[in-house]
């Protein structure tokens, strides 16, 4: 697949594994959603153009994930879903929280609110990743660096 026609995209899964794929999904939208904290941290305040765009890049980034989440939770339900019933039910209660917190966060976007879900599909994609001894320790992490300020960050518009 040409990356080159998918903007946004900085890697794509190789094909033949559904765990190294789920973990690039949540990895992908983490780094999203990091990015557009990242851009509205370096918005001019004073563009309200420039500040609603970013704005809505961030609930865009959001709303990927949730779309991301919705999947896996439909996954998880379905009769032949693998999964042991312990684990099943777990995923089921942070698809939950992550439904919840998403809608709080669609209705006053928050960089620090946001964060958490970085942080959930950070920590889940890794130990996919850990599970299926695909790659090295700590290559999971890929991480986005966020502004050090993102707790104080304002997003009046």
């Amino acid at each position: 697949m040409n990356t080159q026609n998918k903007p946004g995209y900085t890697t794509i899964p190789q094909p033949g594994s559904a765990r190294h794929t789920e973990a690039w999904a949540l990895i992908e939208a983490a780094r999203r959603i990091a990015v557009s904290i990242e851009n509205f941290a370096s918005t001019d305040q004073n563009d309200q153009q420039a500040k609603l765009a970013s704005k809505r890049a961030m609930r865009d980034a959001v709303r990927l994930n949730w779309r991301l989440w919705t999947i896996f939770q439909a996954e998880i339900l379905e009769d032949t879903c693998p999964l042991p019933t312990e684990i099943r039910s777990n995923l089921l209660n942070l698809c939950k929280f992550v439904d919840e917190h998403t809608i709080r966060i669609l209705g006053e976007i928050s960089p620090e609110k946001m964060k958490t879900l970085i942080d959930i599909n950070r920590n889940i994609a890794s130990g996919l990743l850990e599970a299926g001894g695909e790659i090295e320790p700590g290559e999971a992490a890929n991480e986005q660096p966020l502004p050090e300020d993102v707790g104080s960050m304002k997003l009046d518009v």
